[in-house]
């Protein structure tokens, strides 16, 4: 096992909240910036996606224009990300959150170079709002950012499960955790980890992820070590 030289780590809005499912639970927020920053200060270059679950669901809207829900879910990450980099640099550790659209008080647009420049000068990338257009989610967003920035891996913390499982565990059924896989075997099982399109994106460019329980948040730093927890997805 060796450490990943540069991961793109995805956190849900849920985690912010510790569970809570709306805002910020503080010292959580604390704790992961901990880790994050940790990984940092080991010579791990580390890329942040947040989604905005707790904020905002454009599913939970069906009233409303898709597009308006989209943009309103962009806006949630943004304030996930600047929630998160504020604990980071109070860690120790420079920060630059990077916007797919312009907010130009409040983030820096999208740039690929200067991202890989404040992650080889050691500092954390975050990147909000999404690709900036609504109908992707942030796991496509995910898989874009990564191949964008030339990641290792793709690092997936998911809430109250270890891995990948053969079912959904709120059927009140029994799951086993699958442990390797590749993105056309879990395509073919239509089991819905992570959004289709960010699967088919790492499965044609050679992007590999690992998806992983996030209830011990150590499991962050073996992840990125290249431990062999949750589930590897391969091409």
């Amino acid at each position: 096992m060796s450490a990943y030289k540069r991961v793109l780590l995805k956190l849900s809005g849920e985690a912010l909240s510790g569970g809570r499912g709306q805002g910020f639970d503080t010292d959580v927020v604390e704790k992961i910036a901990s880790v994050i920053a940790q990984l940092a200060k080991e010579g791990i270059q580390t890329a942040v996606v947040c989604g905005a679950g707790n904020f905002w669901r454009g599913r939970d809207a069906a009233h409303m224009v898709r597009t308006t829900a989209d943009y309103m879910g962009m806006l949630g990450t943004m304030m996930n990300c600047l929630m998160l980099s504020d604990a980071i640099e109070r860690a120790g550790v420079e920060t630059s959150v990077m916007s797919a659209f312009d907010i130009a008080r409040v983030a820096d647009p999208f740039s690929r170079k200067q991202a890989i420049r404040t992650l080889e000068e050691g500092g954390v990338v975050l990147f909000a709002c999404g690709t900036g257009e609504p109908y992707f989610s942030t796991d496509t967003t995910c898989a874009l950012r990564a191949l964008q920035i030339d990641a290792d891996v793709i690092l997936v913390a998911k809430n109250g499960v270890e891995g990948v499982l053969t079912g959904d565990p709120r059927d009140g059924g029994e799951y086993e955790l699958i442990r390797a896989a590749t993105y056309d075997e879990l395509l073919a099982k239509d089991l819905k980890v992570m959004d289709a399109t960010a699967f088919e994106m790492c499965r044609e460019n050679g992007m590999n992820m690992q998806i992983f329980g996030m209830d011990d948040l150590e499991n962050i730093v073996r992840a990125a070590h290249g431990e062999d927890i949750g589930t590897r997805v391969t091409c």
